[in-house]
Parts: structure tokens; C-alpha cells; sequence
């Protein structure tokens, strides 16, 4: 018997079996195009056997069918990927905290545009961590695991600006050093910024995950709002009706994008649609299927059907 999942108008049916091939890692994120392939960004196993993380490596992504077959891959160009993303076009942008750099690709994996530091990890990423396009064209990027900003480019590439601050306590919770530095909560800062959204009203939301919230920024970065209460977000998918799909430490909440919450679902487990942990990555298609990556463990994906 399939099983139903969801909350409200929100319903769903776990997809069982999919995808139909092992990815070759963690799947750290996920994005699917206008032509229904679907792009996971794949962290390959560590050599001691433990699912890598943030931390360089090698990294690949691996192009399915939304049947969950397999397509093609990419190779092993990456480092950590962390965060994938695709526009209208079927630009695929991703971000590596491994090597500080975001990069745009046609479907075929060819590199359309780089985003790097310049010679230190700071200049101007330090460990980015998603990278979304605005409907003016304009790219923005969530640069969480270092020093806690945002950055907005130009298609082409030219920083426009950077706002934000926060310590890194994240990445030394990470390496078990001891957090020395003080979570940064005022409304303007940020404690690991993990995605940014830009909605069609060019409203720019930030994931502020450690402070439990979104902030809602102009496009120019001047602070609009916040709203508090929403348990570790890490990922957002937006629907038609403008409401957001939020991914999280308590699995996926659905609000208006005023903050209501509309509803919370997922379920703890290791079964077919249930969540060992909290998913880290998420994707809404065309036809209100939704896709969730999980990282922590090898291998782990949903799908699950709009019914």
C-alpha cells in the first residue's frame, strides 16, 4: 500500500525506488530542469568511509530522468558541492565551500560562468553555500560557513555588493574547536546564512539556519523583516501560489511568505518518504513533485508526487 504524506492542501505519495541508481555519495542538493532531468550534487566517499561533509574533497553531479534513471555524469570536478540550483533557462548553479567558488553550467556540465575568490577565501567567498539568480538576472549568493554574508552579482559576474556579519561559530563547531566566537542575532547579521531566495516581487529571503529564522532583505540589502521560529532551514523550494517549502532540522515547513506557518510534515525513520535526519536540499518541479536530498548518509533521496 503507497503511502500518503504532507499536511493540508499539501499532499503527497512517496515514490518508491527512486531513483533507480545508486548516486555514488552523499547527496548534498537537488534541481530539476524544464525538460524534467533531474541534477544532485554528489559528495564522493571519504576514504575513511564516513560521509564527507563541507571540507574539500572531490565532488560530481550525476543527471537522472524523472524516473530516476540514469543519464549522465558530470566527472569529478568538484570539491564539496554543496548547493545546486537551476533558472528558467536551465542554467545550473553551483556552489563549493570546498574550493570557495560558484559556478554556472549549460546541462551538458560546460562552465558558462565562475565565481571565485581571488587568492584568499575571503575575496569574496569563504565556504559559499548556495547561489540563486533573481529575476532581474542578477545572481546571489550565500556565502555561510566563513564569515557569514550575502553577495549579489550581475549576470556577467561583477559584484554589485556584499552586507551582512556574523563569527564563524559554525565551522569551529564543525572541527570541535571550541566555539570562541559569539553567535551574531541582530536583525542585519547572520549565524551561517545556508540559502537565499529571491522571490518574483524581488524580495531577497536568507536562511539564516543558526538563528532559527529567514531574513528578508531588499535587493539593495537593506533589512525589510524576520521571521523567528523556523527550526534550522536550510534549503527552500517556492510554489505557485508564493508560498515557501522550507527543509529543516523538523523536516519541511510550509509558510505564506509573510511567516504564517500553513503546516509541518515528515516523518523520522528510514523507510520509503521518512527522514532519518532533517533534509538538507529541496526541489519543487512543474508539476508539484518534490525532491529532497539528504546529507549524513549515502545515497538518499525522495521524491514524492503531488496527489
Amino acid at each position: 500500500m503507497k503511502r500518503h504524506f504532507g499536511t493540508g492542501d499539501y499532499r503527497y505519495e512517496a515514490v518508491e525506488g527512486w531513483p533507480r541508481v545508486d548516486v555514488g555519495g552523499v547527496a548534498a542538493d537537488i534541481a530539476c530542469d524544464s525538460k524534467g532531468r533531474v541534477y544532485v550534487a554528489v559528495r564522493n566517499p571519504s576514504n575513511d568511509g564516513t560521509p564527507p561533509i563541507i571540507w574539500p574533497g572531490v565532488g560530481h553531479v550525476v543527471v537522472l530522468d524523472r524516473d530516476g534513471g540514469y543519464l549522465s555524469d558530470w566527472g569529478n570536478v568538484f570539491s564539496s558541492p554543496h548547493g545546486i540550483w537551476i533558472n528558467d533557462a536551465d542554467e545550473i548553479f553551483l556552489a563549493d565551500t570546498g574550493v570557495h567558488r560558484v559556478t554556472k553550467h549549460a546541462p551538458t556540465g560546460e562552465v558558462l560562468l565562475t565565481l571565485a575568490s581571488q587568492g584568499r577565501p575571503d575575496a569574496p567567498f569563504n565556504m559559499p553555500t548556495r547561489a540563486k539568480q533573481a529575476p532581474s538576472g542578477d545572481i546571489f549568493v550565500a556565502d555561510g560557513y566563513g564569515q557569514n554574508r550575502i553577495h549579489r552579482f550581475s549576470s556577467t559576474g561583477e559584484l554589485i555588493l556584499s552586507w551582512g556579519s556574523g563569527e564563524p561559530c559554525s565551522v569551529q563547531m564543525l572541527t570541535n574547536q571550541p566555539v570562541i566566537s559569539d553567535p551574531c542575532t541582530g536583525l542585519g547579521e547572520f549565524n551561517l546564512p545556508h540559502d537565499v531566495m529571491v522571490d518574483r516581487d524581488s524580495r531577497v529571503y536568507v536562511m539564516d539556519r543558526e538563528n532559527h529564522r529567514w531574513q528578508v532583505f531588499s535587493m539593495d540589502g537593506v533589512f525589510e523583516s524576520a521571521c523567528e521560529g523556523v527550526y534550522r532551514p536550510n534549503d527552500v523550494a517556492i510554489d505557485a501560489d508564493g508560498n515557501l517549502h522550507i527543509v529543516s532540522g523538523n523536516g519541511i515547513e510550509i509558510r505564506e511568505p509573510d511567516g504564517t506557518l500553513i503546516g509541518r510534515w515528515g516523518e523520522r525513520g528510514n523507510g520509503p518518504g521518512q527522514f532519518s535526519q532533517g533534509p538538507h536540499g529541496v526541489w519543487m518541479d512543474a508539476e508539484g513533485s518534490l525532491y529532497c536530498a539528504k546529507v549524513n548518509v549515502y545515497n538518499r533521496i525522495h521524491k514524492f508526487s503531488r496527489v
